[in-house]
């Protein structure tokens, strides 16, 4: 996947706080997410990461998943 430091991503289920939508701060063989509902850091491992994505959203533009 094409996944960039500044993207939005929306994930499959929500946060506990209701919230779907993570910030990436930093990529690799980990993603460190910050909530954008309550703010909390997350770093998730890169399989796992990108099994739960179901939208991109990159500078105002969506971009499907895959």
């Amino acid at each position: 996947m094409d996944i960039h430091v500044g993207d939005i991503l929306t994930m499959k289920k929500e946060h506990p706080c209701g919230a779907r939508q993570w910030l990436v701060l930093r990529i690799g063989a980990d993603f460190r997410l910050r909530c954008t509902g309550c703010g909390r850091e997350i770093m998730l491992p890169r399989v796992k990461a990108e099994r739960g994505i179901k939208k991109i959203t990159r500078a105002g533009t969506d971009l499907p998943n895959g």
